[in-house]
């Protein structure tokens, strides 16, 4: 018998002994070496200048943030029907936000002048594009081929009759004049982005093409379009461009502003698919090419997919920069959401020195709410594309 055996047998010879048979489970890290606060000892603490910034930054947070609370939440006022409910006389205290300015002017927000009895069309048009969205970017919906088919086909098409109205269809027309707020912001963001994405792969691919005026006519659309500013293009597609058609061929405004900005999002659209195209390793197109494929199947079938997938915060950063760039299109009279923000500041009934804070501080909120949704499911695709390459 050898001397562990021993050991083990007369330890359960003994009475009151006890012999563990099984491995004991595993302990817990040392709670300095894991959690939240490894990782603030690690990353805010690790030495002393580091410390010393981290509480600096706090401070200035501290700073920064406190006013920022106390004039939107602590020292607002949330209840009155006039300008008399945000004035500190009447209050007795300092006065923060004017939030019934706001839902005094909520419905002018979102539809601009559109007809109160036809608002009920801007928000079924709403409801399509969110059901819409959520189908295509869900990734687990069902039948994401007819979800595809319904965004880019039935619910363009059913918007159109919508917003601008047919008379065989019992909707009587609403002129674009009086679009305005959330709809026109909505309305330019999303044909745009929709627009932008697959001309500027176009671009992108015309810019690389072998074919000399394919590519140099990529790449002087992409350069000219780049060089200007949006504004200019805006001026350029709303005011120059009706100076060169005929009376009877002019377009719409807003349909202009639409074409000026799906345009300017393309070049800059195309240049971030462009460099996704250049990162691909050589192998890939070489092994596309020993599959027998032609030109245009490996590239939709190969080369895109991975292209396309190296490049979503560039993609995702366009995007974002054109939903807040549709503020610009006040400059050429049209009421998207921010300009109507501006227009109902100047209401006699609700002239505060808070109003237009307030205003601002709204317009702010929506677009940071927008764009950090944008931001965040990309962040979300991301992650989930780099889980399934390691299966």
């Amino acid at each position: 018998m050898t001397l562990a055996s021993e050991s083990v047998a007369n330890a359960t010879a003994q009475p009151g002994v006890y012999v563990r048979k099984e491995p004991s489970p595993d302990l817990p890290p040392p709670l300095l070496e894991s959690g939240w606060i490894a990782w603030v000892r690690n990353n805010l603490f690790s030495s002393i200048p580091n410390a010393v910034l981290t509480l600096l930054g706090l401070y200035a947070i501290y700073l920064v943030a406190v006013p920022v609370v106390n004039f939107l939440f602590i020292d607002a006022v949330w209840s009155g029907s006039n300008r008399d409910a945000c004035l500190a006389a009447n209050v007795g205290r300092p006065v923060g936000s004017c939030w019934p300015f706001v839902t005094n002017r909520i419905g002018y927000y979102i539809y601009g002048q559109y007809p109160l009895s036809e608002r009920w069309r801007v928000n079924l048009t709403f409801v399509m594009a969110a059901v819409g969205i959520a189908w295509m970017l869900w990734p687990r919906a069902p039948l994401r081929v007819w979800g595809a088919l319904y965004f880019f086909l039935v619910f363009p098409v059913s918007a159109f009759f919508l917003l601008l109205g047919a008379r065989w269809l019992g909707l009587p027309p609403v002129s674009t004049n009086l679009w305005g707020g959330v709809l026109v912001t909505m309305v330019l963001s999303l044909i745009g982005i929709v627009f932008s994405l697959p001309f500027g792969i176009l671009l992108a691919l015309g810019r690389r093409s072998r074919l000399p005026f394919v590519r140099f006519a990529s790449v002087v659309f992409i350069e000219f379009v780049r060089g200007v500013p949006l504004i200019t293009v805006l001026f350029m597609s709303n005011r120059m461009l009706p100076l060169f058609l005929s009376q009877g061929m002019q377009p719409d405004a807003l349909l202009r502003v639409i074409i000026g900005i799906a345009l300017f999002s393309a070049a800059y659209m195309a240049e971030v698919v462009r460099g996704g195209l250049q990162a691909m390793p050589r192998g890939q197109y070489e092994g596309a090419q020993s599959l027998g494929l032609g030109y245009w199947q490996s590239m939709v079938f190969i080369i895109l997919p991975q292209a396309l997938k190296l490049v979503i915060p560039g993609i995702v950063n366009t995007f974002i920069g054109l939903f807040k760039d549709t503020s610009l299109v006040t400059i050429v009279g049209i009421f998207d959401f921010l300009t109507t923000v501006q227009v109902s500041m100047n209401d006699p009934n609700w002239a505060t020195p808070v109003t237009s804070y307030t205003g601002y501080a709204f317009a702010a909120l929506f677009y940071f709410v927008c764009c950090y949704a944008m931001a965040l499911y990309s962040q979300s695709m991301e992650r989930r594309l780099a889980k399934a390459d390691k299966r």
